[in-house]
């Protein structure tokens, strides 16, 4: 793509954003590959970051189910940015005013311990407890903002669209790295009261800390470092849970603690 047509379609995404709407396509404007999709998505960065009060908190993980990928006709996870603007811990209500066609996901957080070394990568599991300082749980919310199935959307786009991510809510309690072990551990999803799911980290690449490894050596392979205290969202342990104005949401992540809002 040329830039004048990434600096375009990152602006359409920008205000679409700001105005809580969706869009039928891009048209000429749609990345046609995925360096092109992150091309706008750092745009849509900079358009973000335009922001009073808001500065990037992190990144987010998305497609890192066998399920999800093969769905997506991908074979590995895409990223996404993560904002101070548009995140929150401990909320009891989120207003609906704000977003387009939100859906839940229920995931594992980490916490960067230093600012990731470039120079040292490739990076693999057993660098874990240099990465990372802390462990916490969180829900993503999403918007695939187009107004299509997600398989005719494609992850193309949901790239270019900031990886999909729209809010993040995350518990405060932060967890040390060694205190869970993620190769089995279960997360609940609720709908008011009402079970929705059993899921599990091993629906987040085995391991959401395989997902971590995965991200901070992509970002090292384009120059751009993970910083101190910047936070990861893995990935979602269940399916997508679409939002409807009045249902109450609640992820129990058991030892991690509980994420509870309305969604008014």
């Amino acid at each position: 793509m040329k830039k004048k047509q990434i600096l375009e379609a990152s602006k359409v995404l920008f205000n679409h954003k700001l105005n809580k709407t969706g869009l039928n396509s891009l048209n000429h404007l749609e990345a046609k590959n995925f360096d092109d999709a992150y091309c706008i998505q750092n745009e849509l960065k900079l358009h973000y970051l335009t922001l009073k009060n808001n500065i990037c908190i992190g990144k987010k993980i998305g497609c890192t189910s066998k399920a999800a990928q093969s769905q997506m006709n991908v074979t590995e996870p895409f990223y996404g940015n993560l904002f101070s603007k548009y995140s929150a811990k401990n909320i009891n209500k989120l207003n609906s005013k704000n977003f387009f066609e939100p859906y839940a996901e229920p995931e594992i957080s980490f916490r960067v311990r230093e600012d990731i070394d470039i120079s040292k990568a490739p990076y693999s599991i057993n660098n874990i407890k240099n990465l990372l300082d802390g462990i916490l749980c969180s829900i993503e919310i999403v918007d695939f903002r187009f107004h299509k199935p997600l398989t005719e959307i494609g992850a193309i786009n949901l790239i270019s669209t900031n990886g999909a991510s729209d809010y993040w809510v995350h518990n405060d309690k932060i967890f040390n790295i060694d205190e869970i072990n993620l190769n089995d551990f279960e997360v609940s999803f609720f709908i008011d009261n009402k079970l929705q799911e059993k899921g599990n980290t091993n629906n987040v690449l085995d391991n959401p800390l395989n997902a971590v490894v995965w991200l901070i050596n992509t970002l090292c392979k384009k120059g751009e470092p993970m910083l101190k205290h910047q936070f990861i969202s893995s990935g979602s342990c269940t399916k997508a849970y679409r939002l409807k104005t009045g249902c109450q949401i609640k992820a129990d992540f058991g030892k991690l603690g509980l994420i509870e809002f309305e969604y008014i």
